[in-house]
């Protein structure tokens, strides 16, 4: 058996297809999702998604947020199919991302959070500015 997975973003549908293996990174850490999982929702953070495929090589995404569903039909219902729909706010194939640009926002974003120590920037406007931070380090990690 494996794991039927969908992953889109409002804009489009990212991948689909069938799996081993799904892991992500949650707001209260990172979960695994296998065959037979119970039914759940989580609620994804900035991070990586790995998609392990059986004999083929890993799916991987970055993911801005947004919502992890998982649903389990019982034994006598198709199977017992395990499904997962990752609705994420932006996602970005881990092929798809510009190293180096990443590198050049992260290094542009850390200068602005370094000059907001000097300057009285709003609360709200430095918490945008780290979470884009975290999205470029993020990009970097997995791509780089």
């Amino acid at each position: 058996m494996t794991l039927d997975v969908h992953v889109v973003t409002p804009e489009r549908e990212i991948w689909t297809g069938d799996a081993q293996t799904v892991v992500a990174h949650g707001v209260d850490g990172d979960v695994g999702i296998l065959t037979g999982h119970a039914p759940m929702m989580v609620q994804l953070a900035i991070g990586p998604l790995r998609v392990v495929r059986d004999g083929e090589p890993d799916f991987a995404t970055v993911v801005d947020g947004g919502f992890m569903h998982v649903t389990s039909s019982g034994p006598d219902d198709d199977g017992g199919a395990t499904r997962v729909d990752v609705l994420a706010s932006n996602a970005e194939l881990a092929a798809d991302i510009d190293v180096e640009a990443a590198r050049a926002r992260a290094a542009e974003l850390e200068q602005r959070l370094a000059q907001a120590r000097d300057t009285e920037l709003a609360d709200a406007e430095v918490a945008t500015l780290k979470r884009e931070l975290e999205k470029a380090r993020v990009r970097i990690d997995l791509a780089g």
